[in-house]
């Protein structure tokens, strides 16, 4: 029997919070968004007051060389490092800090806020905070103010203080005091409440013998309540512990880079994650595209000899802390949003893959900081890049060897010429002429709104400044972001209206939902369409708007002339010839000196 590398032990609630407090137990989460509903928290806490399982907590327990360890957690620490992290359970350790001990947490967009917890020791029922909560003398607005008396060892004062507020509240309403048997209700349920510290949580404590690829190894395989974990977590948790100034600087960062910022460009285009930091870093630092080489550079890894020593980790400290300088430059990553915005991907719904991003960013990176292109050539070049690669799914299968292998191609190169000509060349092998007549097509044949294809063309329509559907105001204009309100500016129509295809037999919403027979049209425009066929409400707009401004209209919308005597079969074939022309245009306009 293979020799198990973790210890059981049941630990007490309150312990484990006192040792995330203390700075024992390394609680990383604390500095990352909050992905867990106020909700989810609330019947967390349901769980445990009726005694069912909520799941375990994994640590790992420090090897004994972390000599670069720092305090991680909140306030100040009586721990200057911690002597457990946890890998498995973060977000339910946090969760109960938060509830329990009045912590704030950071939401999506990295503001503090409380998880407010209300409780009612009359009925045993936990809710979420609100105002009538708030009023009400029967509830517990927040736990943490009980839980805080209880530290303080007036829990028998708050206890007595929660009853006199209730009867004062219905002696003002002219209702029955609390009875001897509601006191006593009120006081079990509280002393219930306050007993979820004594929760026993089943902890695997994985040991210090275990090298960073075990526990790594680990960390991607075990479920934590059907969310599976990724490498990405563990090496946020493992940059915490050697680091963990930079680590609160990449959650900075996370949070600087979605708001505007004095003397940055901006454009909301992709919400900075750590991971995308860490990747870009990891690729200008040390040329590597893997996520896994980041824990072993940060372990000290050599990644030509193999070994691990202390210097190599002090020096890979130091090219990961200067490469993360320039990565978390708001200047060079709005500069690089702009670019993604010259490229027709003017807002985040329009971007189908973060890896599209992230990786040219580092491209964009290298080939400013390491091969000094100049800034026109260098965002004419990214700006082509960009609109390849995203259309194309360039990073979808295989991302990381894809950009490996480029890495590696720039390994020989040494001049702005050499990377701008590397580029290039991967540019037109992919947009070769049987790709714009063949594969391009075959790819447009989807009912899927979400496929590079479709946004590709909606990118194209940007990059060329076409106008919508039946308007004189380009497409442009309402995706640019903060263009529209609540409701959208632009609203997706059907150029053969489902109702008017159901009609002649097309039942099927794949066939119906072609992006072929999709275009945007302003919202009002497509209200007053409706289900008219598209010969009736063609010739109104015909009318309207005159010939040579419909017949243009057609044309930067990729509408085949009279297809409207055409079957629906037909006009897909040949709107999809003129899909791919339309993106073929815009790509031969990002290439023009």
């Amino acid at each position: 029997m293979a020799k198990e590398i973790f210890t059981h032990i049941n630990r007490k609630v309150g312990e484990l919070l006192s040792d995330v407090s203390s700075g024992r137990i390394g609680l990383p989460d604390l500095q990352r968004p909050f992905v867990w509903s106020d909700s989810k928290v609330r019947n967390l806490l349901d769980s445990m007051l009726k005694g069912f399982p909520i799941g375990y907590i994994m640590l790992w327990e420090s090897p004994s060389d972390f000599e670069n360890k720092s305090q991680i957690g909140i306030n100040n620490k009586d721990y200057t490092q911690p002597r457990d992290l946890v890998i498995d359970g973060q977000q339910r350790l946090t969760a109960l800090l938060a509830a329990i001990k009045g912590i704030k947490v950071k939401d999506s967009d990295y503001k503090e806020r409380n998880i407010k917890i209300s409780f009612n020791p009359l009925t045993r029922e936990f809710a979420v905070w609100s105002q009538a909560f708030e009023r009400s003398p029967e509830w517990i607005s927040m736990i943490s103010s009980a839980f805080e008396a209880a530290e303080r060892h007036e829990d028998t004062k708050f206890r007595r203080a929660f009853i006199k507020n209730i009867n004062e509240a219905r002696e003002r309403n002219l209702q029955p005091l609390l009875t001897d048997d509601e006191e006593i209700s009120i006081e079990e349920n509280l002393k219930d409440l306050l007993d979820l510290i004594y929760y026993q949580l089943p902890t695997l404590e994985v040991r210090a013998t275990a090298g960073e690829e075990d526990v790594a190894e680990i960390f991607v395989r075990v479920n934590s309540g059907g969310q599976k974990l990724t490498e990405k977590n563990f090496i946020e948790t493992l940059l915490s512990v050697y680091d963990n100034d930079i680590h609160k600087r990449i959650n900075e960062f996370c949070r600087d880079s979605r708001i505007p910022k004095d003397n940055t460009s901006f454009n909301h285009i992709i919400e900075a994650d750590p991971v995308h930091l860490i990747r870009a870093a990891v690729g200008l630092a040390f040329r590597r595209a893997k996520l896994g080489y980041a824990y072993k550079l940060l372990r000290g890894r050599d990644l030509e000899t193999k070994k691990t020593t202390q210097e190599t980790q002090a020096e890979n400290l130091r090219l990961f802390r200067e490469a993360l300088d320039v990565v978390m430059n708001l200047n060079n990553w709005h500069t690089f949003m702009n670019i993604m915005a010259g490229a027709g991907y003017l807002r985040k719904s329009l971007v189908s893959s973060q890896n599209a991003v992230v990786f040219s960013y580092m491209f964009y990176l290298i080939g400013k900081t390491q091969f000094n292109v100049k800034p026109l050539e260098l965002r004419k070049i990214m700006t082509r890049w960009v609109f390849m690669a995203t259309i194309t799914g360039y990073f979808t299968d295989s991302p990381e060897s894809t950009v490996e292998s480029i890495l590696n191609d720039m390994r020989g190169l040494s001049t702005p010429d050499d990377f701008i000509s590397l580029l290039d060349r991967e540019i037109k092998t992919n947009f070769t002429d049987d790709y714009f007549n063949s594969n391009l097509r075959r790819e447009l044949v989807t009912s899927s709104t979400v496929s590079p294809s479709w946004k590709g063309y909606l990118a194209a329509l940007n990059v060329l400044h076409h106008n919508v559907l039946f308007s004189t105001i380009p497409a442009v204009a309402f995706l640019t972001p903060g263009s529209s309100g609540a409701k959208s500016a632009l609203d997706v129509h059907h150029i053969f209206p489902k109702n008017y295809l159901a009609k002649l037999g097309y039942d099927n919403d794949r066939d119906r939902n072609q992006i072929a027979n999709y275009t945007y049209l302003d919202f009002q425009t497509n209200i007053d369409i409706s289900d008219d066929a598209p010969a009736v409400y063609f010739a109104k707009q015909r009318q309207r708007m005159g010939e040579d401004a419909y017949l243009m209209s057609l044309k930067q919308n990729a509408i085949p002339e009279g297809f409207e005597n055409m079957s629906y079969d037909t006009f897909l074939e040949e709107r999809r010839k003129l899909m791919a022309n339309i993106i073929r245009k815009a790509y031969n306009f990002l290439s023009k000196d």
